[in-house]
């Protein structure tokens, strides 16, 4: 499969990266910076561009000819409104581009913990993320409002550097937790799943989670 990644050089991005390159995937991470990933340079099935995903033209020359694409992109402490900013650049970049599907990494703060209530909203939220979740949430319904092939992948409540087990169960729009009530999952095996449903789609037009 031919896939282009947008925000590679982050560390959910650059797991997803790595897990596609080992199941044999052909790469295009598109950066600012190529530097950031000199480490990989060596990988005959990687190649990177530089570009901008706030500019749908940058989008759409990167994207053309490929299968899917894959946004990793996470905006900087502060900037937050450039998320919904970046989603309706990929939209009109990657129909421009002429591809339809599109895998983004979302957050967990618009899932549900009991009906009607979001996990950003509950009182034990961080306050200095919840401009971020809010964030995430507007570009889920920028996504929504399109005709892509789009499919939003909220991580765990807790999302952090640990094992590939390969061993995770999976949620639509509800936090799924585990039997101590808490809500977790490694970024590898985040990555893990995410390849998973981009080599087998169960989630088209809609959102997951996944957690321990």
């Amino acid at each position: 499969m031919k896939i282009v990644i947008f925000g590679g050089t982050g560390t959910i991005g650059k797991a997803i990266l790595t897990e596609a390159l080992r199941r044999g995937h052909d790469v295009t991470a598109v950066v600012r910076n190529t530097s950031k990933l000199e480490s990989l340079a060596g990988e005959e099935r990687l190649h990177l561009l530089t570009g901008d995903i706030l500019m749908p033209e940058s989008i759409a020359g990167a994207v053309e000819g490929k299968d899917l694409v894959i946004s990793a992109y996470g905006p900087q402490f502060g900037q937050e409104d450039e998320l919904s900013e970046a989603a309706r650049s990929l939209v009109e970049g990657i129909k421009r581009g002429g591809v339809r599907r599109l895998i983004v990494v979302g957050g967990a703060g618009g899932l549900e913990v009991e009906p009607g209530l979001l996990l950003m909203d509950t009182p034990e939220f961080p306050e200095e993320i919840r401009p971020l979740a809010r964030a995430h949430e507007e570009a889920y319904h920028v996504y929504r409002a399109s005709d892509l092939l789009w499919t939003v992948f909220s991580p765990a409540a807790v999302i952090e550097p640990g094992k590939r087990t390969g061993q995770f169960r999976i949620g639509t729009n509800w936090l799924v937790t585990d039997e101590r009530d808490q809500s977790r999952i490694s970024i590898e095996d985040y990555a893990a799943a995410l390849l998973d449903e981009a080599e087998d789609p169960q989630f088209p037009g809609a959102r997951f989670t996944v957690a321990y």
